[in-house]
């Protein structure tokens, strides 16, 4: 089934997807520590959270969002991935998923989705670095989001 999506005003909703975004708000902002203290303060069970967490966002939420899919081709070395995943989070990339090839000819390729919303500097800045790094022999930006 194909996922739609709506934008709906908030006073349509019913109840519990409008307190299982407030349970998510309390959680992001750390007034709470857990899910059972947050679901408790708005009386909502935990079982509905569970129910609709994963459906509603805030707007404003998901254009902070950014993903990026990058296909790097690595030569057959020890601790390369290694390097390619510390140089995106001190950037301030967030790694997703990883997909790697089996090594073939001593090379690899590498997928990586990363949530791009905090990185400190200009994708393409990543990326040059990325493609510096000794045993990266080539960096493409193949999806963006």
């Amino acid at each position: 089934m194909k996922e739609r999506y709506y934008l709906v005003r908030e006073d349509i909703l019913p109840e519990a997807v409008v307190k299982t975004m407030q349970v998510k708000q309390l959680l992001a902002t750390g007034e709470v520590k857990t899910v059972h203290e947050a679901a408790e303060r708005v009386g909502l069970s935990r079982s509905a959270f569970y129910k609709y967490k994963d459906g509603i966002h805030l707007v404003n939420q998901l254009e902070k969002e950014r993903i990026v899919t990058i296909s790097i081709d690595l030569e057959h070395e020890s601790g390369m991935l290694s390097q390619v995943l510390s140089l995106v989070a001190a950037c301030g990339g967030n790694v997703l998923t990883i997909h790697q090839s089996l090594p073939l000819q001593g090379r690899a390729n590498v997928v990586i989705s990363v949530e791009i919303s905090h990185i400190t500097e200009e994708i393409g800045e990543m990326l040059n670095r990325l493609e510096n790094l000794h045993g990266v022999k080539r960096t493409r930006l193949i999806g963006q989001g």
